[in-house]
């Protein structure tokens, strides 16, 4: 179950989605990639979106179905923005790294690596459970 709240501000479009942590997230990554269906880089966009959704649900919310993420898609004419932000302690400065591991066997890491080649710029909140990512519109 998905909650959204719809807000319109000329120029920027906004809209608030508000789920139970779960790993059940097709019907979630379509709506909120649908400003960007017709985008050459689609299939770049989902991988690092899902990577971010699924970081948010596991480690953020610890796999609990009674927290929530909150999302919230903001349309400016050249961006497009998602912040994700899970009810967790957040991610330590020192491992929001943008960095391939060194280490094949390394059990993190990956997923911020992918994350930060999949969109065009991508940022924390100061405490770490909240997670902007952005994609140009143009390069679509």
């Amino acid at each position: 179950m998905v909650w959204m709240l719809r807000r319109l501000i000329s120029p920027l479009r906004w809209t608030d989605f508000i789920t139970p942590s779960t790993l059940q997230l097709a019907p979630l990554l379509e709506l909120l990639l649908e400003p960007m269906a017709t985008a050459a880089n689609l299939a770049e966009l989902q991988l690092g979106l899902q990577e971010a959704l699924v970081n948010a649900v596991r480690h953020g919310n610890g796999g609990d179905p009674r927290k929530c993420l909150r999302i919230r898609r903001i349309l400016t004419p050249n961006w497009v923005i998602w912040q994700i932000q899970d009810e967790g302690r957040g991610v330590p400065v020192c491992a929001r790294s943008s960095v391939l591991p060194e280490r094949s066997d390394a059990c993190c890491g990956r997923g911020f690596f992918l994350i930060h080649h999949c969109f065009d710029d991508v940022r924390w909140s100061e405490r770490g459970n909240r997670l902007q990512l952005a994609a140009h519109r143009h390069r679509a």
